[in-house]
């Protein structure tokens, strides 16, 4: 059997007679697109970009929010704000290590241990304490979301100051009122900006942290 007819497009019409070569001329229809000339698959014979329709990306279930929530948000918080506070830590460690190494006169391998030890020690106690503020901050926000069932800038404000007020809390009453002060304040410019970057873009809610 030849294998002609394999190369042939699809079509839906009738083939056409040996005998009667003006209908073969006539009536063959090749499988093509109705909207363009490039043929279609001879399989399905039919237009892909009928199949192409305006759809969201992805799909929520119903009731669902389309960004994360605060408890979503704060383990990526805290990790990267142990990160952050590591990467501080010692970039400060390697300055003091080498102005105490240089005053002291030290060189080789007691020079590099004392590196180490200042890297290692002002790095750790940095990540420690951004990441001590990360979890209270986190934790107030989450508890603030569940009580007031929504997520806005005045759980942002409230989250901030309560964060300064506790991780100073033990330090007395100054302190702990200067700590929700600069919390309170922190907080109140990030609001500021997530209204600034609303005010420019409105197709866009802005996320909360």
């Amino acid at each position: 059997m030849s294998d002609d007819y394999l190369r042939k497009p699809f079509s839906i019409a009738p083939s056409p007679t040996v005998d009667d070569p003006q209908t073969a001329t006539t009536n063959y229809t090749p499988a093509t697109s109705t909207f363009s000339s490039a043929p279609v698959s001879p399989y399905l014979n039919y237009d892909s970009r009928f199949l192409q329709q305006a759809q969201p990306e992805f799909i929520f279930p119903e009731g669902a929010n389309k960004q994360r929530g605060r408890f979503e948000l704060a383990f990526s918080q805290i990790g990267s704000s142990v990160m952050i506070g590591g990467g501080i830590g010692g970039l400060a460690g390697v300055y003091n290590g080498f102005k105490a190494t240089n005053a002291l006169n030290q060189t080789g391998k007691l020079r590099r241990t004392q590196l180490i030890n200042h890297i290692m020690k002002q790095g750790s106690g940095t990540a420690n304490t951004l990441g001590t503020l990360a979890v209270l901050y986190s934790a107030c926000g989450v508890l603030l979301q569940y009580a007031r069932d929504q997520d806005d800038n005045v759980n942002t404000i409230i989250a901030g100051s309560a964060t300064g007020l506790l991780y100073k809390s033990t330090a007395g009453l100054r302190k702990c009122a200067l700590g929700g002060a600069i919390g309170l304040g922190i907080s109140s410019l990030y609001c500021l900006y997530l209204l600034s970057q609303e005010n420019n873009n409105t197709n866009s809610s802005p996320k909360f942290l």
